[in-house]
């Protein structure tokens, strides 16, 4: 890549500037929504395309009031009058600076916001979707599996009332109603199972044993327990027989003698993958902990480099691959680390418990990566919490979900949601 003045000496602080240029960087929290969430746009001097402003649209998840900082006191003293399509050019620039002192949380995460923004920007420029743009399609259509959450998944309410943003990988037990599927995985499997099944779902993902952990640590488990965690499986299996594909996730509770147990109790009921039973801090732990389990392990939403995804390939740790797009660096990164799985035969999972945003960076990569196998989805958020966010219906359709025609990532933010008054709205302009 060359760069403005310098053909061939070091990068500066702006890419060559050919496109159009960055004019303000906009940012919310929905607080009343989902308080975990940061919006982001990023504005152009484009103009109008087919009577619509072009303006990228990004997200990310966790702590946004830190990942906002990133953006506006950081990231946007490169951004701001830059070229808007030189998307590698701004990632690799922000990944190196961030880098140099360690920085892969909030600063990670802001890329990755950033990043989303910017292929929006590029598909919107040249009236392509995103999965056109990298390359797809690969499939007309992305399987979908249910991951068992309620609408209020990820939130916290005060005594006062107030809602925040809950723990991350640490949510409630939910309660009985409509599309609480996280009470309804543990209380009433059987009957979600086939309600799963009549809208068209064929693989469920459940959280069964959280409510051990919160109970019990996560150290040891008791036989008890053990029969406690799997009764949901068996009550699946008695009900619906093969026709749900079921998986567990352990949000990383347990250790290594536990999640052993975990997986022998889980393997009369042959599930798709065990997901995060074990921490992933270790790879050499999880590599024992996939040799003994006799079931398939998937690894990990909670690894956000692509060396740590190289290290668990390298160490023969995982069966399956899953990536958060608004985690590890954007479309640009997910792409990279999918197809260094593609490499080792490994199938790849995107990752979404979170926003519409990063559900729509799933279903572009998966359009144009052919080893993405399963796309995550909450059917209580795409029912109850994206319409309150994003301009779009999202369709589950016998188990998947359609690739989109719209030009860039698929979706737009709701405008109203950043409003000056807004909570958390900051905005950049150049």
């Amino acid at each position: 890549m060359t760069h403005s003045g310098h053909p061939s000496g070091p990068p500066q602080e702006h890419a060559y500037s050919r496109g159009p240029r960055i004019t303000a960087v906009e940012t919310a929290i929905p607080s009343d929504v989902m308080p975990g969430l940061l919006l982001l746009r990023i504005h152009t001097d484009a103009g109008t395309i087919d009577g619509e402003e072009v303006v990228g649209h990004g997200e990310t998840y966790y702590i946004p009031e830190a990942a906002a900082a990133v953006l506006h006191d950081w990231m946007a003293q490169r951004l701001l009058g830059a070229d808007a399509a030189a998307i590698e050019s701004h990632w690799r620039f922000l990944y190196e600076r961030m880098t140099s002192f360690g920085g892969i949380g909030a600063e990670l995460r802001a890329l990755s916001a950033v990043d989303l923004a910017l292929w929006d920007i590029l598909g919107q420029l040249t009236k392509q979707p995103v999965w056109r743009l990298l390359g797809g399609p690969v499939r007309d259509a992305v399987p979908v599996y249910n991951s068992c959450g309620g609408p209020l998944y990820g939130v916290r309410s005060s005594t006062s009332g107030r809602q925040t943003a809950g723990w991350p990988g640490h949510g409630d037990p939910g309660q009985a109603g409509p599309l609480e599927d996280n009470w309804a995985c543990i209380h009433t499997p059987g009957d979600l199972a086939e309600e799963l099944l009549a809208e068209g779902f064929t693989a469920m993902k459940l959280w069964a044993f959280d409510s051990i952990y919160r109970e019990s640590g996560g150290l040891r488990i008791s036989a008890a327990d053990v029969a406690r965690g799997v009764a949901p499986f068996a009550a699946i299996r008695d009900r619906v027989g093969d026709r749900m594909d079921v998986m567990l996730d352990g949000h990383g509770f347990f250790a290594l003698p536990a999640a052993l147990d975990i997986a022998g109790a889980m393997q009369p009921f042959h599930p798709l993958w065990l997901e995060d039973v074990l921490r992933p801090d270790s790879i050499p732990a999880m590599a024992e902990f996939r040799r003994g389990a006799g079931v398939p392990i998937a690894v990990s939403e909670m690894l956000v480099t692509r060396e740590q995804y190289r290290q668990t390939l390298d160490g023969d740790a995982a069966d399956y691959l899953m990536i958060d797009p608004t985690w590890v660096g954007g479309i640009s990164e997910s792409r990279r680390i999918a197809e260094l799985a593609q490499l080792y035969n490994i199938p790849v999972l995107m990752h979404d418990c979170t926003g519409p945003l990063t559900l729509m960076s799933g279903l572009n990569i998966a359009g144009a990566v052919p080893c993405v196998t399963y796309q995550e989805c909450v059917r209580a958020h795409i029912a109850t919490v994206y319409p309150k966010l994003i301009d779009t219906t999202v369709v589950v359709n016998a188990g998947h979900i359609r690739l989109s025609d719209r030009p860039g990532i698929g979706v737009r933010w709701q405008a109203s949601l950043f409003s000056s008054d807004a909570p958390g709205y900051r905005i950049s302009r150049s």
